[in-house]
């Protein structure tokens, strides 16, 4: 709590003192919940500041229930003036971070882009020109890093919320799309279901709540007349058949990802972390979970099975 508290001041210089300051303050993942009355009137002040939680979820395997956060990922989805990134990789890392030190700058009215009058108006571009703090969730396990371009493309992909870690097409059976550090595991399970000839893709989700702000958004400039607009999360799953079928897997709440299957209509079972956890091996803790790669391809398998046909009930003479 008095972490936040003075996050909030700090990130109020600019309007306190006449200088902006850059506060970064760093958190126990799941110790985020102990500070959320000051977290959320830090940012109700429009407050500037960016804060890492970390480690996050269950991949702090050994230490137990007690130290494994379940919930902020939806925590930081549904805090206004606070935008909330989950990446995998350093060079993600590394583009929101230095996104984030121009977003915690922007002059823009936090009113403006709250109102409702912004929202039919270029309601993403008032969110972002208004600029506000940013949320970090991230891990301390050891993952394989890409070798790889940071091209624009990819980096807008980034900031905007996710990118095709393995591209789709119109054949596409399914879609694995994960954020955070269970990386490693959905593209192993992806691997494996293209070697049985399920055409797999991967989407890596690096701000679920960049995603979701932007879908809901481009519904209501629909709603008001703008029918061409569209949102990023719409693009991305526009070349997918009605057929294809999405597993979302998280270390957190599976219901952050769970509404990806309403975008388009698309069959979509949730995996994630509901109940406290264990200490154990990283390995125990994800089977028990279901975040493991037999259980996504279980999972996967599951929903590609075509669905029983419901037979008619006799009724008793």
């Amino acid at each position: 709590m008095n972490l936040f508290i003075l996050l909030s001041a700090l990130g109020l210089s600019h309007t306190i003192n006449g200088e902006r300051l850059l506060p970064v303050g760093t958190v126990y993942d799941p110790f985020v919940e102990r500070g959320l009355d000051a977290l959320n009137y830090a940012c109700y002040q429009d407050a500037r500041f960016m804060i890492a939680g970390t480690p996050a979820g269950v991949s702090l395997a050994p230490e137990g229930g007690a130290h494994q956060s379940l919930k902020t990922p939806l925590i930081g989805m549904s805090q206004p003036g606070l935008a909330s990134f989950e990446p995998a990789f350093a060079d993600e890392l590394a583009v929101i971070m230095a996104w984030g030190f121009d977003y915690l700058q922007r002059a823009g009215s936090a009113a403006a882009r709250d109102s409702s009058e912004a929202a039919c108006d270029s309601s993403k571009a008032a969110r972002d020109e208004a600029g506000g703090s940013v949320y970090l969730r991230l891990s301390t396990r050891t993952i394989a890093q890409p070798t790889r371009e940071m091209t624009p493309k990819l980096s807008n992909g980034i900031i905007e919320g996710g990118y095709w870690m393995t591209a789709p097409s119109g054949k596409t059976d399914l879609v694995i799309a994960y954020t955070g550090p269970v990386a490693m595991e959905a593209l192993e399970a992806a691997k494996q279901l293209n070697a049985q000839g399920v055409s797999a893709a991967v989407l890596s989700v690096t701000s679920t709540d960049r995603l979701h702000s932007g879908w809901t958004l481009a519904a209501h400039e629909r709603r008001h007349g703008q029918a061409a607009v569209s949102c990023h999360i719409e693009d991305l799953l526009a070349p997918l058949s009605r057929d294809c079928a999405i597993v979302t897997v998280l270390d957190g709440h599976p219901a952050t990802l769970g509404w990806l299957g309403s975008v388009h209509g698309h069959r979509t079972t949730a995996l994630g972390v509901e109940k406290f956890g264990e200490s154990g091996s990283l390995a125990d803790l994800y089977a028990i979970h279901g975040l493991d790669t037999p259980s996504i391809i279980a999972t996967a398998q599951a929903l590609l099975q075509p669905r029983a046909a419901k037979k008619p009930q006799r009724k008793a003479s």
